[in-house]
């Protein structure tokens, strides 16, 4: 199971950290309380926009250049939900979408419409009745893509189960495909797709979202340097959680192909 993205808020920590800090002040020896002020610190850091700035930085430096999908463009656009923010009461309520969800699939649609013959494959089961891809691709359709162009993945609640349910579609998904997500969550999701066998090209939304604004305000901690933050924490506590499934998956897969007469 994914780590949740509410556990890797730097703000909840710093929270906990200050409370245990003053109750235990005077009892916690000075080679725990010294460095647990430094941990406070970088903490409350990452709540302000420059903390939070150069953590996404962090994050988006391994995102492969553009060059590095050179050639015949795919014809497959993969899509991926980051889920609704309530049950979706019909397939055609797009306001039940997160918004990130949203700026993904229009980031879909617009490359879409540049490649009108490519297939658009939208992915994202959730936890409703109704799952994600449902509404995403009923909006696909308002926004000009043809329903015999699109296809829905419906199971999956994680990016590693995106990645191995598009994977299962019938008829096949081409190996070589567009990848569509948020920019921060690129790198890890290009490695569960490789991972079951794909060539994805990034094509991320969302990067004009991680700019700054340098200035006094920078060094005061706001609820948007928190999400960002807490985001970036998020992608990088799930690389190590994917390192992992990826170095298991690829173990099955030698020990399967071992028992191979």
């Amino acid at each position: 199971m994914s780590f949740p993205v509410w556990g890797t808020s730097p703000l909840l920590y710093a929270v906990v950290l200050l409370v245990l800090l003053a109750v235990g002040w005077w009892w916690l020896p000075g080679a725990v309380r010294y460095p647990a002020v430094a941990l406070e610190v970088l903490l409350l850091f990452l709540t302000t926009p420059l903390g939070a700035y150069a953590l996404t930085r962090l994050v988006l430096t391994r995102l492969p250049p553009a060059q590095s999908c050179a050639g015949p463009p795919p014809d497959t656009i993969v899509v991926l939900s980051e889920g609704s923010e309530r049950p979706p009461h019909s397939p055609d309520d797009y306001g039940a979408l997160k918004l990130l969800s949203l700026r993904r699939l229009f980031t879909a649609v617009e490359l879409w419409h540049d490649q009108p013959d490519s297939r658009l494959v939208i992915s994202g089961g959730g936890y409703r009745r109704i799952p994600d891809a449902v509404p995403m691709a009923s909006l696909a359709r308002a926004l000009g893509v043809p329903a015999n162009k699109i296809e829905t993945e419906e199971r999956s609640r994680t990016t590693w189960q995106n990645a191995k349910y598009v994977a299962a579609l019938a008829p096949p998904v081409s190996r070589r495909i567009w990848l569509v997500t948020s920019a921060m969550h690129m790198p890890r999701a290009l490695a569960a797709f490789r991972t079951w066998g794909f060539e994805p090209c990034a094509w991320p939304s969302g990067l004009e979202y991680t700019r700054l604004h340098f200035g006094p305000a920078s060094f005061v901690p706001q609820g948007s340097a928190v999400t960002d933050s807490t985001l970036a924490l998020h992608e990088l506590v799930g690389d190590v959680e994917y390192a992992l499934l990826e170095w298991r998956h690829a173990r099955r897969t030698r020990t399967a192909g071992d028992q191979t007469p």
